[in-house]
This record gives structure tokens, sequence and C-alpha cells, in this order.
């Protein structure tokens, strides 16, 4: 790999200065985040918050994708993560990426990152998970200069020279240095001093542009587990729906900060500091506009009613037994229940209570680990609609998924 010998200076400062006039507004928008995403996380009942983590992953892993110009519809997402895929390849392609993406970010959810996460070792690690899985057809791209394929190796630096729109990236030698760089200035610090760093360091991250493919989704998973340490919340909420609902704005940000100095009241760095302020404070914003809908979402009473209003109309028509709407109104306030607890709640008699727990179960809102495990609440994909509207789009807003975009 050549190293053309740029300066680390070149995508200073890494960081929004202590002194500027927004550092202030980005603290504050900082500790807002950091307040309401513990609050929902100590609101729901544990059960319950593994049943939404379940969700959010696969709406990381449909938004973060879409991103891309990869678009799989959730509910094939869903059936890649049980093992059925479709017959057209495209669809299958798509798929596997999905299901990739789901397990990446598991991974980083069940601690699987045991450094920093803007480490060089953590960034490897996450596009090693990541693209490991994929299928071959996806780790082909096409080189720069001659236009023929090349292999993305899973975890592995690039070993030619890029262009990203306008911005080309440093030489292929050079990446090793920049991303050194990187890990020094984002090491965890505190808890405010995190949180802008998953901002800042989304964009730096990219700026250097590590790897041949799959930059765009590897600098989401890395914010989002500097965000999770940071926060110390599981995945209540996607950081990925937030960005993708503002794509455009989202992709202008990232451009803007690409931008050289704009004067001797720009910061002291290359880049212009105000542009990576501009973005730190539309990312904070972002995030807690979604913090604030999962959170309306899940309300319990809310939640109730969307449960019980979908569950009297699978009673009226005749597939759920009487009883179904006290033991979804049970599950909704905690979360989980003993299945000795049901005969009892809806006074069942002559094995009622079992005909009940089948048909939910069947129906996906119920799930159970064996015939004798406690019952947990469930948002299955084909339910979203009904249970928790506007986490996904619905399936006539989505497109059939189709060939690589870009």
């Amino acid at each position: 790999m050549t190293d053309d010998g740029e300066s680390i200076g070149l995508f200073e400062p890494l960081l929004v200065s202590q002194g500027a006039k927004s550092r202030s507004r980005l603290n504050e928008l900082a500790q807002t985040l950091a307040a309401k995403s513990a609050a929902l996380s100590t609101s729901l009942p544990l059960p319950m918050t593994d049943a939404v983590v379940d969700l959010i992953r696969v709406t990381d892993c449909f938004y973060s994708n879409r991103i891309e110009g990869h678009m799989c519809r959730p509910l094939d997402i869903d059936r890649a993560m049980r093992g059925e895929f479709s017959a057209e390849e495209d669809i299958r392609a798509f798929q596997l990426e999905a299901r990739a993406h789901i397990a990446a970010q598991t991974w980083i959810d069940d601690g699987g990152i045991a450094a920093e996460p803007f480490s060089v070792e953590a960034v490897c690690q996450v596009h090693k998970r990541f693209c490991e899985l994929l299928p071959s057809g996806l780790l082909l791209v096409d080189a720069p200069d001659s236009g023929l394929p090349l292999s993305v190796e899973p975890g592995a630096i690039r070993t030619v020279g890029v262009r990203v729109g306008r911005h080309v990236a440093v030489s292929a030698g050079a990446v090793p240095r920049f991303l050194a760089r990187i890990e020094r200035a984002y090491r965890s610090t505190g808890q405010i001093d995190g949180i802008l760093s998953a901002a800042c360091g989304h964009h730096r991250l990219l700026w250097v542009h590590p790897f041949l493919d799959g930059n765009g989704r590897v600098a989401r998973l890395v914010s989002y587990s500097a965000l999770r340490n940071s926060i110390g919340t599981k995945s209540l909420w996607s950081l990925a729906r937030g960005l993708a609902r503002r794509e455009q704005e989202y992709k202008s940000h990232l451009q803007s900060c690409d931008e050289p100095r704009r004067g001797s009241l720009d910061g002291r760095g290359s880049l212009s500091e105000s542009a990576l302020a501009a973005f730190v404070e539309f990312f904070l914003a972002t995030c807690i506009e979604e913090v604030d809908f999962i959170n309306d979402l899940v309300q319990p009473l809310k939640l109730r009613d969307r449960v019980r209003t979908w569950g009297l109309e699978q009673l009226r028509m005749g597939r759920f037994p009487p009883g179904s709407d006290a033991l979804l109104a049970a599950l909704v306030r905690s979360g989980r229940l003993d299945r000795a607890e049901v005969a009892i709640l809806i006074g069942a008699t002559d094995g009622l209570d079992r005909q009940l727990i089948t048909a939910l179960v069947e129906s996906g809102i119920v799930q159970s680990d064996d015939p004798h495990s406690p019952l947990r609440l469930s948002f299955p994909i084909k339910l979203v609609d009904q249970l928790l509207p506007g986490l996904l789009p619905s399936e006539s807003d989505v497109a059939p998924s189709m060939g690589e975009t870009s």
C-alpha cells in the first residue's frame, strides 16, 4: 500500500473545541439525549425491553441498508432471520446482508467489542463481523481506476485509493495513521464527551474511508456502539431510522464537513469546525427525536389500547377464544406471565387457557421458549403497523427488493 505522506492535520479538528460558541448547545443536547434515553430504558419491564430490542435491530438494519440503496422489505428481513430465503437471487442477497447486519449489531449488544468503539481494533472487528456473512456478490466492487472487480476482505483496510463523490480519501497506506489518530481522539473521557465523540467520529471515520466497501454501515454501527457505551442503554431506539428519515440532510451535512476551514473564526484545524458542529447538532437532535418517538410509541396506555384493538378484532373474527383481551392487557403491563396464571386471569375451564395460549403464540404476538415456559409479549414484523405504527414503513410503501443500486 502506498502512503502519500498526508498530514494528520488534514482532518482536524476531530472534536468541537470547548471554546467554540456552539459547544454549550452541543453539551446540552448530549445531556438531554442521555437523560431521555435512560428514562426510556427504565420505563419498560425487562421482557418487553427484549421484545423492543429485537424489533429495533430489524429497524436499524432496514434503514441503514436503505441509506446505501439496498432495499430489503421488513418481511423479507424477518423471513431471513427464520432461515427462509427467496428463490430470487437479488432478494436472497439482500436478505443475507440484512441477517449479517443484525448479527453484527447483536454481537455489539452482547459486549463483543472489548476495546473502545473508535479504536482501530473495534472498527476493523465491526467490518469483519458484518462483511464475513455477506454473499460473495455483495463483496465485489469496481476498482477506482480500471473498473475491474475487486473483492472486499472482511476486516481488512483497503489497499487502493478511493473517491467518494467529490471527496478524495487519503491514500491506502495512510489509513492506519489516520485511524490511530481517531482512536486517540475518541478515547472515552466521560459521558458527554463520549456522546459528542459518537457524532464527530461518525464523519471523521467516513472521511478516512478505511474499507473498500461497507463504510457507511460500519460508521453507523460504530457510532451506535459509542452511544450505547456512553448512555448505557440497550438498542431501544434506532439511530439509522432517524438518519434515513432525514437522509438528504444527513448526506448534505456529511458533505459540508468535508469542506475546509472558513476563515480565522472557524476553528484551528484544516476542516471547518462550524460544519462539524452543525453536523453534531443535527446528529444529536435526530437521536433525541427517535428517543421521543419510541417513548411515545410504547407508552403503556397507548400500547395497551392498540394491542386491545387488535386483539378484539381477532376475537370478533373468531381467531381467538374469549379472554384474549385480559391476557394481552396483562402482558402489556408486565411483559411476561407464567402459564399457571392464565387460567386464573381469564377464569378458564376445560382447557380454554391452553387454547388461548396456542392461538396467541401462533399469531406471533406472544412468544414462549417451550410449552412450559412463561409467556412474553412480542412484536412480530407482520403486526408492526397495528402495534407500533410508524416504526417501519408498511408493506404497501416499500418497493419490492431490487438489485444493488449503489
